[in-house]
């Protein structure tokens, strides 16, 4: 990118008169990731002037966009050559932007079988703490030498520098999909998908929730066919099929709308990453599962320790995703080891701590 263009150039002058005045800034794209990770603070650094796709070669599945440019657009884009983001970021509301997008490093459905927002980035230009403009990675997906930074920025929430451009590996959209729903329970439904998991299946995403497994297939119209036959259950309306699954990758199903009601009777929205092969998890309130069975989300009023703990006996860890009350923090706290790299990485890109303090971290 060039440092001379004014949008960019805005953001470098906004930048230096923060590290001289010691301020902090709150990166913003189109705000609709507020409630994730801890409060924000600071001036508002607008980055939605940022916006265009800068270039897209379909024939080498690669598209580059600038930070402030629509999700939504970006993806219209990608959906006229049969394309797509093949880990479904989540939309929780319009707005979002690419920016935003990479920053908070969520996915959807598809992740446990696609890859992570991180595995699609190829390469990014970023605006550090100092006002200078570094380019990482590239726009291939074999170009790097040495620490992958460009990989770095998914799920940092702003917290190393400001996201200008970003280069992300794309796939074709599926040819063939299918919905299958299974009536089990708990037990019973990730046993059937450890074991499906070790097979040839074309399985795409799935998810459990009150005695009901979904399974998507997807990719070519013949091994959706023999995966359906091979694993049975009852197909879902493609339509209505569709229209579940983005209500899961956007939040937008029953289960996780937390009402003013619920957040007053101290409910919470939890997300445990804990081994696919993780038993089940014996924990009041209700539960969702995705991932295979490594996202399990729980809808509760249980303590933070209650819920960090079983997460660990697990063998992970337990984020808060939504809630009143984050005094026991969002992410679960660093070992002294991983927080001296953090404090590293934070010197290295912002050493004013200008970008986003304590929105990831305290500490940071």
């Amino acid at each position: 990118m060039d440092a001379q263009d004014p949008v960019l150039a805005r953001l470098i002058d906004q930048v230096l008169a923060a590290r001289d005045h010691r301020a902090a800034l709150d990166i913003r794209g189109g705000g609709t990731k507020d409630f994730y990770g801890e409060p924000a603070t600071g001036e508002p650094l607008e980055v939605a002037g940022l916006a265009g796709i800068s270039s897209y070669e379909p024939t080498e599945l690669v598209v580059t966009a600038r930070a402030g440019t629509l999700l939504a657009d970006l993806e219209a884009a990608l959906g006229e050559c049969g394309q797509c983001l093949p880990f479904e970021p989540p939309r929780f509301s319009p707005g979002g932007t690419v920016g935003g997008m990479v920053a908070a490093g969520l996915a959807g459905p598809a992740r446990a079988y696609i890859g992570s927002v991180r595995d699609h980035v190829l390469g990014v230009t970023l605006l550090n703490g100092r006002g200078e403009v570094l380019t990482f990675g590239g726009q291939v997906a074999k170009n790097v030498a040495g620490y992958d930074v460009s990989r770095l920025m998914a799920g940092s929430l702003g917290i190393l520098g400001v996201i200008c451009e970003v280069s992300l590996k794309v796939l074709p959209i599926s040819r063939a999909t299918r919905t299958l729903c299974f009536e089990w329970d708990e037990s019973r439904a990730l046993e059937q998908l450890h074991l499906w998991a070790s097979q040839p299946l074309a399985v795409n995403a799935s998810a459990w929730h009150e005695g009901r497994l979904y399974v998507r297939l997807a990719g070519a119209a013949a091994a959706v066919t023999a995966a359906g036959n091979k694993l049975g259950g009852a197909a879902l309306a493609p339509e209505a099929a569709r229209l579940w699954w983005t209500s899961l990758r956007d939040q937008t199903e029953e289960f996780f709308a937390l009402s003013p009601a619920d957040l007053a009777r101290g409910e919470r929205l939890w997300r445990l990453s804990v081994p696919a092969t993780a038993a089940p998890l014996k924990l009041p309130g209700r539960q969702f599962i995705e991932w295979n069975g490594a996202q399990r989300w729980w809808r509760t009023a249980a303590d933070a320790a209650e819920l960090r703990a079983a997460a660990a006996k697990a063998g992970g860890h337990a984020t808060l995703i939504r809630g009143a009350d984050k005094s026991s923090g969002v992410f679960t706290p660093l070992s002294d080891a991983l927080l001296r790299i953090h404090r590293g990485l934070k010197r290295a890109f912002d050493p004013a701590r200008v970008f986003n303090p304590g929105r990831l971290y305290a500490e940071l």
